[in-house]
């Protein structure tokens, strides 16, 4: 079997530590490290999310794709730093204030690196300033709030009033998921849209900032 089948394989089963060897013997081998993103670790994660749409596997299993896929990602992001490569977009991420969950949060980050993007994870119970603050240091195309708690929802639209009112609202897509929120509530709070699943935000995602390539 061919080390970039190893590499699909692995991250479709999960198998993080697999995944890290196989990426390890295809650069040993002098495999690019462009390539392997593109030509296998993408792919492997649109099988995973196809699969995941299909009902053929199920989030645990979305979980381990996700934590192989980053385990291939470790002895690559070094090498990515001296190319020219571009990601696909830059996403700013969090759980929003009074929230502490981060396993829905945890599976979008990894769906989303994945496929190409460069997300900054802010972790969770951040407050809206945190958001303003990241919007400008880190320049993003999309930010993503989470929230699994009925009663953090109103801290969804208290961050993106706060984006709004520093006067960044037009300079990011907002988009939001968890639990208890749905589309009508997405359209309600002023967000751009709603990822009723990981697969969900990361088609949101691509579409809006139009694919590979973004400039930022």
């Amino acid at each position: 079997m061919a080390l970039s089948e190893k590499l699909y394989d692995a991250i479709v089963d999960g198998q993080a530590p697999a995944a890290r060897a196989a990426v390890d013997a295809e650069l040993a081998s002098g495999g690019d490290p462009l390539k392997i993103i593109a030509e296998t670790m993408i792919p492997a994660m649109d099988e995973v999310g196809q699969l995941y749409q299909e009902e053929q596997i199920f989030v645990p299993q979305l979980m381990l794709s996700g934590r192989a896929m980053k385990a291939a990602m470790e002895p690559l992001r070094p090498l990515l730093a001296q190319t020219s490569m571009k990601p696909a977009g830059i996403v700013v991420m969090g759980t929003v204030k009074g929230d502490l969950h981060d396993i829905g949060k945890n599976l979008v980050l990894s769906m989303l690196e994945g496929a190409g993007f460069k997300v900054h994870d802010l972790g969770t119970d951040v407050p809206p300033q945190r958001f303003v603050d990241a919007v400008k240091q880190h320049n993003p195309q999309i930010i993503c709030l989470s929230a699994l708690l009925t009663v953090t929802m109103t801290s969804m639209k208290a961050t993106i009033d706060a984006i709004e009112k520093a006067g960044l609202r037009d300079l990011v897509k907002i988009l939001v998921g968890g639990a208890p929120v749905n589309e009508s509530y997405a359209r309600q709070i002023g967000a751009d849209g709603y990822g009723a699943t990981a697969t969900d935000a990361v088609a949101l995602a691509r579409q809006m900032v139009g694919g590979l390539g973004a400039t930022n």
